[in-house]
């Protein structure tokens, strides 16, 4: 299957379809008009929402560069059992031009430290393994056992929600980097929202990424997909990418 194909094809239809209301993940916030219907859906700034009781999602991401190169991933989500403790794993892909192949998998915890009110956002910091699963001297990997720590806030503002990540990532002998991330998603309708997401890699790079995400619910389950333009500036370049994005959560008992 296509996903990038199949994910764009999507997001042009949806512009003239209705959404309903979401069943998951509508965290309240003190003061605030209404609960948002479509949470922990970004695609470069982690949301601080964990998943609730008896429900999982997976997500999928695409983004095609020039030069034939394209970064893919596989993430997915569970409570473990409910809402302060979450795990996952993400598989990611990718091609060089010379290589294509898994990359370095990560097994993350998130601790739901604060859930969100009108006193204050909700956190949620996560720790993940880097397991050396991807080929170095192929490219797809950094050959060594690694750490990533990101600490996300997030908090709602009427119609619009604001995001902030600071975190680090260790690499021994290979990468040791700091990174601050940030989003502003404006609710244009209850099912459709407008993104713009920035990341900062010290010593590395700046992206910024407009796009939108657009949702559905079919009984108890929900999909989401969504499209943005990452712009990237590392080592005194620009480079302009298409991101596609996939994410079904679906109930795992009754």
């Amino acid at each position: 299957m296509n996903i990038r194909g199949s994910v764009v094809c999507a997001a042009v239809v949806s512009l003239f379809l209705p959404g309903s209301p979401a069943y998951a993940q509508s965290a309240p916030a003190g003061g605030a008009s209404r609960p948002w219907e479509i949470l922990d859906n970004s695609f470069l700034v982690e949301e601080a929402f964990n998943q609730g009781t008896g429900i999982v999602q997976n997500i999928f991401t695409w983004t095609r560069g020039r030069n034939r190169t394209w970064e893919g991933g596989f993430t997915q989500e569970w409570p473990a059992p409910g809402l302060a403790h979450q795990l996952s794993y993400t598989l990611p892909f990718s091609g060089t031009g010379h290589a294509s192949g898994i990359g370095d998998v990560l097994l993350n915890y998130r601790y739901q430290l604060r859930e969100e009110d009108a006193d204050g956002p909700a956190i949620s910091p996560r720790l993940s393994v880097i397991l050396p699963t991807g080929s170095e001297s192929r490219g797809l990997g950094a050959g060594t056992l690694g750490l990533q720590f990101n600490a996300p806030v997030s908090k709602q503002y009427g119609d619009v929600y604001v995001h902030g990540n600071a975190g680090y990532t260790w690499l021994p002998d290979v990468r040791r980097s700091a990174f601050v991330a940030g989003s502003g998603i404006w609710r244009v309708a209850p099912m459709f929202n407008l993104m713009l997401e920035a990341v900062v890699e010290f010593d590395d790079s700046i992206t910024l990424s407009p796009g939108f995400r657009k949702g559905w619910n079919v009984g108890s389950h929900q999909l989401v997909i969504g499209v943005a333009v990452p712009i990237t500036r590392a080592r005194g370049r620009s480079t302009t990418a298409l991101l596609t994005y996939l994410s079904y959560e679906l109930p795992f008992r009754r």
